[in-house]
C-alpha cells in the first residue's frame, strides 16, 4: 500500500476515533454533521521531556486523550531499549520500535498516552535523506535541515494533497500551533492554515 493511502486509512481511524469520544460524551445526532470538523487538528505543546500534549481541535475540544484501547487497537505496552534512544512498543500489528530522532519527538509530547497514540509501523525513509513513521492519531517526520515535527489532522490531509514532503511545500518545520480561530503549521516550502474547518495552502 503507497504512504497516501496509508494516510488515508490513517486519517479515516482518527475520524472514527474522534466520533466515538463524541458519542460516548453524549453527543446527538444534531453533532453528527460537525464531526469532520471536530477531528481538524490537535495542539502540541513541546518543550522537551516533560511536555505535555492537548487534544483541541482535534477532539472537540474534549480532555480524553485517545489510548489503543478507545480506538480499538488494544492496549499498547512499551518496553525501552537500546539505551533510552528507541522502544518497542507491542500492537495488534505486532511488536513496533520508534527510535532516533523521532522516539525523541514521540517521548516529548506524551508517546503512547498522547494524542499520537501507538505506532501503526515501522519507521521509513523519506526524501533526501528524512524519515518518519506512522501512529494512530497522526505522522512524525524528521529531516537533517528542519528537525522533527508532527503532522496531523486536516493539515496533514492538505499537505499529502499536495505531495507530502516530496511536493512542493517539503518537510514541515514547525508543529502545529495556535493562531487566531485556528491553528497553522509551517513547511520548508509554504504553510497551512486552518480556520472553522477551512484549509487554506500558501507557497512560498
Amino acid at each position: 500500500m503507497n504512504h497516501f493511502a496509508r494516510r488515508t486509512a490513517a486519517g479515516g481511524a482518527a475520524v472514527i476515533a474522534a466520533a466515538g469520544l463524541l458519542l460516548a460524551a453524549g453527543c446527538g445526532d444534531d453533532d453528527k454533521d460537525t464531526a469532520k470538523d471536530t477531528v481538524g487538528t490537535v495542539t502540541s505543546v513541546i518543550g522537551g521531556p516533560g511536555a505535555t500534549t492537548t487534544a483541541e481541535g482535534g477532539y472537540g475540544g474534549m480532555t480524553t486523550t485517545p489510548d489503543a484501547t478507545e480506538t480499538g487497537t488494544g492496549a499498547p505496552t512499551t518496553t525501552a531499549a537500546a539505551a533510552g534512544e528507541s522502544t518497542t512498543i507491542s500492537t495488534p500489528n505486532g511488536d513496533i520500535t520508534v527510535s532516533g530522532e523521532v522516539y525523541k519527538k514521540y517521548v516529548a509530547v506524551g508517546g503512547a498516552s498522547s494524542p499520537l497514540g501507538a505506532p501503526e509501523e515501522a519507521q521509513e525513509a523519506g526524501p533526501d535523506g528524512g524519515e518518519y513513521q506512522d501512529f494512530v492519531g497522526g505522522t512524525i517526520y524528521w529531516s537533517k535541515d528542519a528537525g522533527a515535527h508532527i503532522v496531523w489532522g486536516d493539515i496533514r490531509e492538505a499537505w499529502e494533497d499536495e505531495g507530502g514532503a516530496n511536493g512542493p511545500l517539503g518537510y514541515p518545520t514547525s508543529d502545529e500551533k495556535d493562531i487566531t480561530g485556528g491553528k497553522q503549521s509551517d513547511f520548508t516550502g509554504g504553510t497551512i492554515i486552518w480556520v472553522n474547518g477551512e484549509t487554506t495552502v500558501t507557497k512560498n
